[in-house]
């Protein structure tokens, strides 16, 4: 199975960013094979609609599930109109969600875990409202995938 899982940064050992819409990355893993690899979020600097461009991405990866934190019902909606199953960890990194996926002990989320609009400025999320200069993700690429050429799970 292919699964996305949203996350901080470019690895499978990182973080998972909790908000989905505006995580910076994307680190889509084969369950089957062990293989990854991650992709820039272009909608991170979205004005609005970040959830469902969010969502037309990891459809077009050809993913069949996410993990992420929380979902607003915008994104929600397009993720199960496209029959990506959604599915909710916290404080976990990507091979630790992935594992415990494969385990089934992760919910899945039927709903949305989030109001619409959640992720722009979180206090303590570090993106969304109040960034100066450059946006503050410097070296983020142009949205390319990134083999993940390391150890499998």
């Amino acid at each position: 199975m292919k699964v996305v899982v949203s996350a901080t940064d470019q690895s499978i050992d990182a973080p998972m960013d909790q908000r989905f819409g505006r995580a910076p990355w994307f680190v889509l893993v084969d369950t089957e094979t062990g293989e990854w690899s991650a992709h820039a979020n272009a909608a991170v600097e979205s004005g609005h609609g970040a959830g469902i461009e969010a969502g037309r991405t990891v459809a077009g990866m050809g993913a069949e599930a996410i993990i992420t934190g929380d979902v607003g019902p915008n994104a929600h909606r397009t993720l199960q109109a496209a029959g990506i199953a959604v599915y909710s960890a916290r404080g976990a990194t990507v091979r630790d969600a992935v594992t415990a996926l494969g385990e089934g002990a992760l919910p899945q989320l039927t709903g949305p875990s989030a109001p619409g609009h959640s992720g722009g400025g979180v206090p303590g999320s570090g993106g969304g409202a109040g960034r100066s200069g450059g946006g503050g993700r410097q070296g983020g690429g142009g949205g390319a995938g990134r083999s993940g050429g390391g150890p499998r799970l």
